[in-house]
């Protein structure tokens, strides 16, 4: 049987069950994340409102995309009224299958969203193989 793998869910889950559910000031909560397959490119987009473009960095290191971001603490003497929004340095990390080309990898930032395009590897496409027939010019024998 065949078994269709997720290449996100595992990583969420370790993460959550080390880093909880919810964030504390120290260790905010990990940036929200859709991922799906669309043709022949993956898409995952990330949640980082308020966040600066500039203070985005995105590595990859073999099949380990790392996107890191920081929401910078207000630095004002203002009287704090609600502060739900975690602020401080976002790290998150996807382990990518095999079957992704990491090389061409492909980023933008719009309207709070990150969204990385990350195509499929020319190897790991579906291709269709020829049958070469051994039985030309041969005939069956009637009795």
């Amino acid at each position: 049987m065949l078994m269709r793998t997720d290449p996100f869910r595992e990583l969420d889950r370790l993460t959550q069950q080390i880093f909880g559910a919810d964030g504390t000031p120290a260790r905010p909560s990990v940036m929200p994340m859709d991922a799906w397959r669309d043709g022949d490119t993956f898409h995952v987009e990330f949640d980082l409102p308020g966040v600066d473009p500039k203070s985005i960095d995105l590595d990859v290191e073999r099949n380990v995309v790392t996107v890191k971001a920081e929401r910078p603490i207000r630095a004002s003497d203002a009287e704090l009224i609600a502060a739900e929004r975690p602020r401080g340095v976002f790290s998150r990390q996807l382990v990518l299958g095999d079957n992704l080309d990491t090389n061409q990898i492909s980023a933008s930032y719009d309207a709070g969203v990150l969204a990385l395009q990350i195509p499929v590897a020319e190897e790991a496409k579906p291709r269709k193989i020829s049958i070469a027939s051994t039985n030309e010019g041969r005939q069956a024998i009637g009795a």
